[in-house]
C-alpha cells in the first residue's frame, strides 16, 4: 500500500510501505521532478508497541508554519490497528530523512462495533473555516464500507464524528480512502482545506481490487458528503483506472497548482517470479488529476514532467486504416515509448447497437477481443509485440450506437501478451465519456517493458496493464496500429517518441524500490 506523496518546497516525498521479513515498513524516496528519484532511508519501520507489527499506510499533512506531519496506521502488538503521529527529526533537514514517532501514540484506536483489522490507512488532513482539524480513516462495520470522520484543534487530541463522512453498504472494507476538493472552473488543483463553492469534492476508496470514486458536495457545517450517484459495487462506479490501479492517494502541488494521483501497480505473474526480479510491485507514473468540463468525473494526464524523456519522434498524418489493415510505427524504442494517437470515424450511422444499461464493459472487451471483427472496431495500438504478432497486448476501441447516442468502448486485450503461461491476462474495459460525432477518439499510451498505461478520451478512461512478453523485449519488441473492424477509419494523427531512462539513484540498506522495478529492465524505463 502507498503512503501519502506531499510536496515541501520543490522536493516531492514518495513514501510507501513494503514488505520485509519483519513486518510492513515506510520506504522513502525523493523526487524534484516528480520522474527522476533517489532512495532514502526507511522513514518508518516497526519499533514500538503501538507499531510493533507493522507500520501501515497513512498519509501526510502540512501544518501551518510550513511544518509536515505524519498520520500512519500502526498494527501494534496484539494485532489491532491504530492510528500513529509521527513528525521530522530536523525540519530543517530538506529531504526529511528521519522521523520520530510521537510518544503519546496511538492518537485514534478502533472504536466500538469496529473489529480491531478494519480501522487503517488515514487521509491527509483538512481545516475547516473554524481552524478544527479533520481526518477520514478507512473502515468496515455492519457489513458497510465506510469513511470514519476525526476532529482535532491540535492534532494531538482526536474525537469520532458521531456519524461516518460517508458509507455504503454495498462495498467492502475501504482501504487508502481519499477526500479532497477539485475546481469547477478549469484545471487547476485546489488545496485540501479549500472549500468554497467554486469546488466539488471527490471521496475516493479502495476495495475489491480497484480505486472508485464519487463526485459531490460536501456540507462543512453538517458533516455531509452528498454525492451526486451514490457507489454500487459494481462495474458502473467510477474507478481512476479500470486495470491494475490500487490504494492511490492524491496531493496538492502548491509549486504548480496542480493535484497529483499516483498509485501502487501489482504484478500479473507469480511469486517465484517476484523474488528473482526482487520486488513486488511497482508505482504508476504520477497522474495531474481534475474536473472534466461536465462536472461528472475526473480527468487524468500523466505529468508534463514526463515529456522531459522524450526521445526521437516519428509521426504519421491522414493515414486511412482500411479494413484488416496492420502497420508498424517504426524508428522508436518499442519496448519504452509514449504514443498519442488520433482517430476521424466516417460514417457512425452504422455503428452496431448495443444497450450499454444492461452490459459490463469489461465482460464486451473480453468477448468481443482484438481478433473478433466488428463494424467500427476493433482498432488501435498492438503494443509489446512480436514482428509476426505471436505476441502483443492489444488496447482498441469500438464504437457502438446506444438508444441516444454513439458509446465509446476502450478495451485492453492480453490474452496474447506473451507465450509464458500461468500469467494472470484479464482482459480490461471502460466506456469512454466522449461524443465521436463532436471530437476525434484519442489514445496515449505509456510503453514501459513490462507496464503499459493507457489514456483514451484525453483521459477521461484510464487503463493500466502488466504484461511479461516472452519474445517482445527489448529491440524484438515492436508497435503497430491496426483496424480489425469492417469498416475503414482514419488516423487524423499519431506522434511517437523513444523514451529514456529516468535517473534512479538508490542508497543506504538494500531494498525493495517502490518504481524500479519494471520487468526485465531493473532501472525505470518510461
Amino acid at each position: 500500500m502507498q503512503g501519502q506523496c506531499t510536496t515541501r518546497e520543490s522536493t516531492t516525498y514518495s513514501t510507501n510501505t513494503i514488505q520485509i521479513v519483519h513486518g510492513l515498513v515506510w520506504a522513502h524516496s525523493a523526487s524534484y521532478d516528480l520522474i527522476n528519484w533517489f532512495d532514502l532511508d526507511h522513514a518508518l519501520v516497526p519499533s514500538e508497541p503501538f507499531d510493533a507489527i507493522s507500520c501501515i499506510s497513512g498519509s501526510a499533512t502540512i501544518l501551518p508554519g510550513d511544518k509536515p506531519v505524519i498520520l500512519y496506521t500502526g498494527v501494534d502488538a496484539n494485532y489491532n490497528q491504530v492510528q500513529n503521529l509521527a513528525t521530522p527529526k530536523n525540519e530543517s533537514d530538506p529531504l526529511l530523512v528521519e522521523w520520530v514517532k510521537y510518544s503519546g501514540n496511538p492518537l485514534m484506536t478502533p472504536p466500538d462495533g469496529v473489529n480491531g483489522d478494519n480501522f487503517r490507512d488515514p487521509t491527509t488532513a483538512w481545516q475547516g473555516p473554524d481552524g478544527t482539524w479533520k481526518v477520514v480513516i478507512g473502515s468496515y462495520s455492519n457489513n458497510q464500507g465506510m469513511a470514519i470522520l476525526y476532529k482535532s484543534q491540535d492534532f494531538i487530541h482526536w474525537t469520532m464524528h458521531q456519524d461516518p463522512l460517508y458509507l455504503s453498504s454495498k462495498t467492502e472494507m475501504w482501504e487508502c480512502p481519499d477526500f479532497f476538493p477539485v475546481s469547477i472552473n478549469g484545471t487547476n488543483g485546489v488545496d485540501t482545506s479549500i472549500e468554497n463553492p467554486s469546488v466539488r469534492h471527490v471521496m475516493k476508496a479502495s476495495f475489491n481490487s480497484h480505486d472508485v470514486y464519487i463526485v459531490g458536495t460536501y456540507v462543512n457545517e453538517q458533516e455531509r458528503f452528498l454525492p451526486d450517484a451514490d457507489l454500487t459495487g459494481t462495474s458502473s462506479d467510477l474507478r481512476f483506472d479500470y486495470g491494475k490501479f490500487y490504494a492511490s492517494k492524491s496531493f496538492f502541488d502548491g509549486k504548480k497548482n496542480r493535484r497529483i494521483l499516483c498509485a501502487w501497480v501489482n504484478e500479473s505473474d507469480s511469486m517465484e517470479d517476484d523474488l528473482k526480479k526482487g520486488g513486488y510491485g511497482l508505482q504508476s507514473i504520477p497522474r495531474q488529476i481534475w474536473l472534466d468540463r461536465n462536472g461528472k468525473q475526473l480527468v487524468q494526464w500523466p505529468v508534463e514532467e514526463l515529456n522531459s524523456l522524450r526521445d526521437n519522434e516519428v509521426y504519421v498524418y491522414g493515414k486511412q486504416l482500411e479494413s484488416g489493415l496492420v502497420f508498424e510505427v517504426s524508428g522508436i524504442t518499442a519496448s519504452q515509448a509514449d504514443i498519442e494517437i488520433m482517430f476521424e470515424l466516417p460514417k457512425l450511422e452504422e455503428a452496431e447497437f448495443i444497450d450499454t444499461s444492461l452490459v459490463d464493459p469489461q465482460l464486451i472487451c473480453d468477448r468481443q477481443d482484438a481478433s473478433v471483427t466488428g463494424k467500427f472496431g476493433p482498432f488501435g495500438l498492438l503494443a509489446l509485440a512480436t514482428k509476426d504478432l505471436a505476441e502483443q497486448t492489444a488496447i482498441f476501441f469500438r464504437i457502438f450506437r446506444d438508444h441516444k447516442d454513439y458509446k465509446v468502448l476502450m478495451c485492453s486485450d492480453q490474452k496474447r501478451s506473451s507465450l509464458r503461461n500461468e500469467l494472470d491476462k484479464t482482459t480490461y474495459g471502460a466506456f469512454v465519456d466522449i461524443d465521436p460525432h463532436r471530437e476525434m477518439v484519442s489514445l496515449r499510451t505509456l510503453i514501459d517493458h513490462s507496464i503499459i498505461e493507457s489514456f483514451g478520451g484525453k483521459g477521461r478512461s484510464v487503463i493500466t496493464t502488466r504484461v511479461y512478453p516472452k519474445l517482445a523485449i527489448n529491440d524484438e519488441a515492436h508497435l503497430f496500429a491496426f483496424n480489425n473492424g469492417s469498416l475503414s477509419v482514419r488516423v487524423s494523427r499519431l506522434n511517437a517518441w523513444s523514451m529514456n531512462k529516468a535517473q534512479i539513484t538508490a542508497g543506504g540498506k538494500p531494498k525493495l524500490y517502490p518504481r524500479i522495478s519494471r520487468g526485465r529492465s531493473k532501472e525505470y524505463d518510461p
